[in-house]
């Protein structure tokens, strides 16, 4: 086994599918400290200090590998915790799309829609692992192959995720991914959010603020319908911050349908970041770029007090948010949104960064 680098470590995790799964741990002194499986590639834990100094788990996760591995049995009614999602993020309709004359299928999971890449998406899987110590850091470089015709989908894909806390102490992640056929790609991780803590209450109290001036809206099975629409007027307007819980309970009907927030935000080129949230509890306040056209802000609407996190406590409905960083939900079936088509000889990259502080109060841009 090749020597990791200064700032990282490994530890036995468990077995998964008759191999070892690790956890690795990656920060400095004094600074967040970042843990990640390489079943998943998931995003277990992140601790980082509140406006008193007291550092803080801030993201949900399971204690063991057979909650995630249980989370993805089939029949389970899977959350993602943390993980890394693909080949395609979000929904395709119908779990069918076109490309280049040929429709492909892939699996119905999520009632007529393929959601997250299908029952075995690239969070059920076991990621090769590398560290890597340079003038930025420390990371971990996770590297996973799919073949030709892995869940429906057509070409060999080979993907590479870099979780990197960098030298001003954020938590970058990068995606790179090339095929030998042409093929649809949208990636992203799945971290649910608590600012005052992992298994603390709901986060209706934390304040949202997204840098985008239209979102997708959607119908009865949470597939866009229509075209990207101006969220002036709408509980779907976070330009200026506003508490997740305000305005979920609306009779708007995209908010009943989905039980809250899990919409796709179109965000505003130019803009000095993509989103922020804030815990008035903790003062923490976390900062996120990204290179992707789109934002899924997702309110944990289905998080149910059966799953104990690891902290031991349960996660009840609206324990966590999710700022998945995509392009939009069933691209490959809508010519209109920004194309997630891959080709051989492209490079599929994304970048996604966040950074956590703390402020006494909600920013204004």
């Amino acid at each position: 086994m090749t020597p990791l680098p200064p700032g990282l470590t490994r530890e036995f995790f468990g077995r998964a599918d008759g191999a070892d799964v690790h956890r690795y741990t990656l920060g400095r002194p004094g600074g967040p400290r970042v843990r990640v499986l390489d079943y998943g590639g998931v995003l277990q834990s992140l601790e980082a200090p509140d406006r008193d100094g007291r550092p803080g788990n801030v993201v949900l996760g399971f204690g063991d590998l057979d909650g995630y591995v249980a989370n993805n049995r089939p029949g389970a009614d899977r959350v993602f915790l943390g993980a890394v999602i693909g080949r395609f993020a979000n929904r395709i309709a119908g779990g069918t799309f076109t490309l280049d004359g040929v429709q492909h299928r892939v699996p119905q999971n999520n009632g007529k829609n393929s959601l997250h890449g299908g029952p075995a998406g690239f969070d059920t899987r076991i990621w090769a692992a590398t560290g890597i110590s340079d003038g930025d850091g420390v990371a971990l470089r996770l590297t996973l192959v799919s073949p030709d015709g892995d869940q429906g989908y057509p070409g060999r894909l080979t993907t590479e995720v870099t979780y990197r806390v960098d030298a001003r102490d954020r938590l970058r992640l990068t995606y790179r991914a090339t095929t030998d056929a042409p093929t649809v790609v949208n990636l992203t991780n799945h971290t649910y959010w608590n600012l005052a803590g992992e298994g603390s209450g709901d986060v209706h109290e934390h304040w949202l603020e997204i840098a985008a001036s239209r979102f997708c809206p959607t119908g009865e099975d949470l597939i866009p319908a229509g075209d990207p629409a101006p969220v002036e007027g709408t509980p779907f307007d976070f330009r200026r911050p506003a508490r997740i819980g305000a305005r979920i309970g609306e009779p708007d009907p995209r908010l009943v349908t989905g039980q809250g927030y899990d919409h796709n935000w179109v965000l505003d080129r130019g803009a000095p970041f993509a989103a922020r949230a804030w815990d008035p509890a903790s003062g923490r306040l976390l900062t996120m770029w990204t290179t992707e056209p789109g934002l899924q802000f997702y309110s944990g609407n289905y998080l149910t007090a059966d799953l104990a996190g690891t902290g031991g406590r349960p996660y009840h409905r609206g324990a966590g948010f999710a700022l998945e960083a995509q392009h939009f939900p069933d691209s490959p079936n809508r010519p209109d949104f920004p194309s997630t088509v891959l080709r051989p000889g492209e490079v599929y990259h994304q970048e996604t960064v966040f950074a956590l502080t703390t402020a006494d109060e909600p920013p204004v841009a």
